[in-house]
C-alpha cells in the first residue's frame, strides 16, 4: 500500500503579541477596588480631563471603540461608587479606564485550527473554494479564545491565505438572549434540580423565552415560596448560572473576519474556550448551520459546549446535556445519519465512541468503536475534527498519544450508512512531530481540529507543538488506499 505523502502549503501562521483587546481588570479584593475609586473621586474635573487626554493619546489608534469598553467596564464597579448619580460622564469614563487593560490574545500561541467552507462562495474562479479557519489563540494566563482567518483553495490545490486585518475586535454580548424551554430545563433536570417549584417555573414560561422573562418568572416564583430556603436559593443560583453560560454574541458586519475574536463570556469559560471544531452542517430540509463543539474551561473542570452560527457574525453558545456529554474532543458529523444527529467523542479520555441523538443538544447513548492499538497511540486516541464524507466512507482524522506524550495525526474510515462500523485505519501516522518542527510551547505535538476535502485533496491545517499553525495537502486517494481493512 502506498504511503500518503503530505505536501506543505508553505504557510506558517505565527502568534502575534501586538493583537490586543481591552478587557476589564477588577481586583478580587473589594477593599482594593474601593481605594482606587476613592483616589479617582479626589481628582478635579480638570485633572480627569488631562488624564483622559493622555490615555486617548496612547491607546486610541489601537482601539477604535475605546470609550465603549471603558463605559462597559464602569458598569461592573458602578454599584461601589459613592454619589454615582452626580458623576460627570468624563469621570465615569476615567473610572472605567482604571479597571481596564490590554490583553494580548495570542502572545503565547496560535494553534489547533479547524477549517470549513465559507458561507460566501461568490466571485471565485471555477473549481476554487473559499474557506474559514478557526484557531485557538492563547494569551497571558493561558486563556484561550477563538480567532479566525480566511482563504481560498484553488482547483489545483494551491492555498492562498487572505491578509490578516489589524485591530482585533470582541463581539457584543446580547443582554437579553433567548432560550428553548425544553433544552434549558432538561439541563437543569440533569443537574438534579427537578422539583414541584422548578416545574411550576417551567410551566410559567413559553416554549421560547428571554433572559428578562426568566428573571421576571423567578421573581414571581420567589414570592410564592420560602426565599430563605437553602435549596431554593441554590436552585435559583444554578438557573441564573445556566442562563449565563447559554449566551449570544454578535459582530457588526463591517468588522472583517480576521478581526473577530470570541473571548470567554461566561464563568464556565473563565480560563478559556479551547479547540473549537467547526463543521458546516446540512440538515435534511437543506438548512445550513455552522456548529462548533468546544471545551469550556474554568480552571478546575472542562465541559463540552456547542457554538452555533449561520453567518459568522451572530453566535449562540449552548450547553449540551445527557450522560454521554463528558470530556474533551466531541466532533459533529456534517449531516444526519438515518435521520439522527451523530457525534464522535472520547467520553472516557482514552477510546473513540459514536453517539447518536434525535436532539443535537442532548446525548444519552454512546457506542465504543475503537481502542488504541498501534504503538504511536498506545496511551489514548481522539478525533482531529468532524468526519469528512467521501464516496468510500466517512474519513475520520484522529490523533494518537504515544510514549513520551508524543502526539501524531492518523486516519480511519467509517461506513457511510453505519458509522459504528470501522472499515480500516492507518497503521502509521499521517503526520508526525519530527525535526525540525518538534519544539515549542508543548514539544512533540501535532494536532488539528478539522480538515476538508477539495479537488481530490485533503486540506489539513494543524497546530505545531501548541505554538503555531501550518497547512498541508494530501491526495485523498493515497489516504484511502493506505487504510488497512484488516485494522478495523
Amino acid at each position: 500500500m502506498p504511503t500518503p505523502h503530505p505536501v506543505n502549503a508553505g504557510i506558517n501562521i505565527l502568534p502575534d503579541s501586538s493583537r490586543v483587546i481591552v478587557r476589564s481588570f477588577i481586583p478580587a479584593d473589594q477593599e482594593s477596588v474601593l481605594r482606587v475609586i476613592e483616589r479617582a473621586m479626589d481628582l478635579s474635573e480638570a485633572q480627569i480631563a488631562e488624564r483622559l487626554a493622555h490615555l486617548h493619546e496612547h491607546f486610541d489608534r489601537r482601539h477604535p471603540a475605546l470609550t465603549d469598553a471603558w463605559q462597559e467596564h464602569y458598569q461592573h464597579i458602578r454599584h461601589l461608587v459613592p454619589h454615582e448619580s452626580s458623576l460627570t460622564p468624563q469621570r465615569r469614563l476615567y473610572l472605567g479606564a482604571l479597571f481596564s487593560g490590554e490583553y494580548a490574545l495570542e502572545s503565547a500561541a496560535l494553534f489547533n485550527p479547524s477549517i470549513t467552507p465559507h458561507p460566501d462562495q461568490n466571485g471565485l474562479p471555477a473549481g476554487s473554494l473559499r474557506f474559514i479557519m478557526s484557531l485557538r489563540a492563547v494569551g497571558e494566563g493561558h486563556i484561550s479564545s477563538i480567532a479566525f482567518r480566511s482563504g481560498v483553495v484553488g482547483a489545483d490545490g494551491r492555498i492562498d491565505l487572505d491578509p490578516r486585518q489589524s485591530l482585533p475586535c470582541a463581539p457584543r454580548l446580547n443582554p437579553d438572549p433567548s432560550f428553548r424551554r425544553s433544552v434549558f430545563f432538561r439541563k437543569l433536570n440533569d443537574m438534579e434540580f427537578d422539583s414541584p417549584w422548578t416545574r411550576a417555573l417551567i410551566d410559567s414560561l413559553g416554549d421560547t423565552f428571554t433572559r428578562s422573562e426568566l428573571d421576571a418568572a423567578l421573581r414571581t416564583a420567589c414570592g410564592s415560596t420560602r426565599r430563605d430556603s437553602r435549596k431554593a436559593k441554590h436552585t435559583i443560583e444554578c438557573i441564573r448560572w445556566l442562563a449565563t453560560i447559554n449566551y449570544e454574541v454578535h459582530f457588526e458586519p463591517e468588522v472583517e473576519l480576521s478581526r473577530r475574536i470570541i473571548f470567554p463570556n461566561s464563568p464556565l469559560e473563565s480560563n478559556g474556550i479551547e479547540d473549537a471544531r467547526f463543521v458546516r452542517f446540512t440538515d435534511d430540509d437543506g438548512t445550513i448551520t455552522y456548529y462548533a463543539t468546544y471545551t469550556a474551561y474554568n480552571g478546575r473542570a472542562v465541559l463540552p459546549q456547542l457554538l452555533e452560527t449561520q453567518d459568522f457574525l451572530n453566535f449562540r453558545a449552548r450547553s449540551l446535556t445527557g450522560p454521554s456529554v463528558r470530556n474533551k474532543g466531541m466532533a459533529l458529523f456534517p449531516r444526519r445519519i438515518q435521520g439522527r444527529h451523530a457525534m464522535i467523542s472520547r467520553r472516557d479520555d482514552e477510546n473513540l465512541y459514536l453517539m447518536l441523538s434525535d436532539d443535537i443538544h442532548r446525548w444519552d447513548d454512546s457506542l465504543l468503536i475503537r481502542r488504541p492499538s498501534e504503538a504511536w497511540e498506545a496511551v489514548k486516541i481522539g478525533n482531529c475534527g468532524s468526519p469528512i464524507e467521501t464516496p468510500a466512507g466517512w474519513l475520520l482524522l484522529t490523533h494518537g498519544v504515544g510514549p513520551m506524550r508524543r502526539y501524531c495525526i492518523g486516519a480511519m474510515l467509517l461506513d457511510l450508512k453505519d458509522p459504528s462500523i470501522v472499515l480500516g485505519h492507518l497503521a502509521e501516522p499521517l503526520i508526525e512531530p519530527d525535526e525540525p518542527a518538534r519544539d515549542g510551547y508543548v514539544p512533540n505535538v501535532v494536532y488539528s481540529c478539522g480538515g476538508l476535502v477539495h479537488a481530490g485533496k485533503l486540506v489539513l491545517p494543524y497546530g505545531l507543538n501548541d505554538t503555531s499553525t501550518t497547512i498541508t495537502t494530501i491526495e485523498l486517494d493515497s489516504i484511502l488506499s493506505a487504510l488497512d481493512p484488516g485494522r478495523g
